[in-house]
């Protein structure tokens, strides 16, 4: 059963950081991908950074060289730094499993397992 918790949104001021982490649960796919969405009301849900098993990270155009997707496999962690915020950033934050390769990362619909959401708020 897998389970995916995402903590450490807040609210910001434009130029802040934050760093959300996305603990998990009963994972133990040997060949993955993990994500990070946001969705803001009103708006389809949107792809921010990924990574598969064996392959470099994947960015949205509007998060490049800002946002940073990392994980850590001893706390089963999956981290997004955030840096330079931007108001345009406020959305709901959602992490996100897939336990097969996907065509494309950043494509929520690919994705199986997902987390309740962490609320990022930028000023």
């Amino acid at each position: 059963h897998v389970q995916l918790v995402e903590s450490g949104g807040g609210s910001v001021q434009a130029g802040g950081s934050l760093r959300l982490s996305c603990a998990s649960s009963g994972f133990t796919f040997s060949s993955y991908c993990m994500g990070w969405f946001r969705e803001v009301p009103g708006e389809a849900r949107k792809g921010v950074a990924a990574f598969c098993t064996g392959e470099a990270p994947t960015y949205a155009d509007s998060v490049e060289g800002r946002f940073t997707i990392s994980k850590d496999n001893a706390k089963s962690t999956l981290y997004l730094q955030m840096n330079s915020l931007k108001p345009e950033d406020t959305a709901m934050y959602y992490c996100a499993i897939a336990p097969w390769r996907v065509v494309d990362p950043l494509a929520g619909n690919e994705y199986h397992y997902w987390g309740p959401g962490t609320q990022v708020t930028v000023s």
